[in-house]
């Protein structure tokens, strides 16, 4: 059956994010419960936080939701749908979406998708883009079939040095450049990356890449492309505007500078870096006081995979170690839980730092960029006991 994607409804509610203008509107789209949209040309929806205190795979109908281009397809075939292979390949390939299923076993993947400016609403000082909050990422298991299989049927030839994607949205005027993305030839072959037409055991939203996308386990969001179509093997880097000039970090550790500072040299943004959350307590929450709490969340990671997870109820003067539930995969959400027990009532900041399995963890203050990319401060909820 086709998917379809037909004008969204506006929900009444509204929702207001902890920043300057962070008044959204709830609204329903095809596919989807209720989201925080952030704008509706193209849509770009945001997952109400309190989704993921449900689970760790985020459902399909609350996964985020983010275009560049306005011009978005609206009804597919899957039947009809065909993705291109062409460049330095020795056979070039249109492939179905029956055509993948064939070149192997499917293979199942649980990663975590985040765009790149999620939570960019709390830069300061503030910057340009979608002011986001926490809610522009997802966990999915993901099903489809390795980019290498596709990549070895066409036969990648000498000289090969990047592959570079393409869906089928697209800008309504010719002069935008179209939304096309590149990974080393060595990154699109090592096995992982995927090209996925299943999410969570069922059919991708449209909203979400139908019938097929791009799975690019640790990396931000920016590479997987949705409704993929085209796929080209280049001998050079790929300069088109999305990787030579947009979507682009400071080269230094932290992918960092100071505000205001200048002629920083710049490299496209690559793998995810070490977040965690409190999930099961929103800011402001009320809890009993000389009374255990059970505090949940989530951490995770480029892939290196999770290895503690420390708390804080005091500022972060001191930290306990908490308990980490079932690892599902590195590239997933990693839940963890720790009780509280406020020794008296009164205000207190809970926070909470993860550690993954090469060291890296979360600074205690944010770093900052002129593009608001790759937030991942330690993260503090106020709560009262009473």
């Amino acid at each position: 059956m086709a998917g379809r994607l037909i004008a969204a409804r506006a929900a009444a509610d509204t929702v207001t994010l902890a920043f300057e203008n962070g008044e959204r509107e709830l609204a329903s789209y095809p596919q989807k419960r209720p989201l925080i949209r952030l704008t509706s040309r193209p849509p770009q929806l945001e997952t109400p936080f309190s989704v993921f205190d449900e689970g760790l795979l985020t459902p399909n109908d609350a996964f985020f939701v983010r275009y560049h281009l306005s011009g978005i397809p609206t009804a597919i075939d899957p039947k009809a749908h065909r993705i291109a292979i062409r460049g330095l390949v020795a056979k070039p390939l249109e492939l179905s979406v029956d055509d993948l299923k064939e070149l192997g076993d499917p293979v199942d993947l649980v990663a975590v998708n985040q765009c790149s400016g999620n939570s960019r609403g709390f830069f300061s000082p503030r910057v340009p883009g979608g002011q986001l909050g926490n809610g522009a990422m997802g966990n999915a298991r993901w099903t489809g079939v390795p980019l290498k299989r596709v990549l070895e049927k066409a036969g990648v030839v000498a000289g090969a040095r990047q592959v570079t994607f393409r869906g089928l949205d697209k800008a309504p005027l010719d002069v935008t450049p179209a939304f096309v993305k590149a990974l080393d030839i060595d990154h699109a072959l090592d096995g992982e990356v995927m090209v996925a037409y299943a999410m969570n055991g069922a059919d991708i939203p449209m909203l979400n890449g139908f019938p097929v996308r791009l799975v690019v386990p640790g990396y931000y969001g920016t590479y997987w492309i949705k409704h993929l179509s085209q796929i080209e093997v280049i001998g050079d880097v790929f300069a088109g505007f999305w990787m030579s000039a947009a979507y682009r970090v400071p080269d230094n550790p932290g992918h960092s500078i100071e505000p205001g500072q200048k002629g920083i040299k710049t490299i496209p943004i690559g793998r995810l870096n070490v977040r965690s959350f409190i999930t099961s307590l929103a800011d402001s929450a009320t809890i009993p006081s000389r009374n255990e709490t059970l505090v949940r969340g989530i951490a995770f990671d480029r892939g290196a995979g999770i290895r503690e997870v420390f708390f804080s109820s005091d500022e972060g003067r001191t930290w306990r170690e908490a308990a980490l539930s079932r690892d599902i995969g590195r590239y997933s959400f990693r839940e963890w839980k720790i009780g509280f027990t406020p020794p008296a009532p009164g205000h207190y900041t809970l926070q909470v730092r993860a550690v993954n399995r090469i060291g890296e963890t979360q600074p205690s203050a944010s770093l900052w960029n002129a593009s608001g990319y790759m937030r991942n401060v330690v993260e503090s909820v106020h709560v009262s006991a009473v």
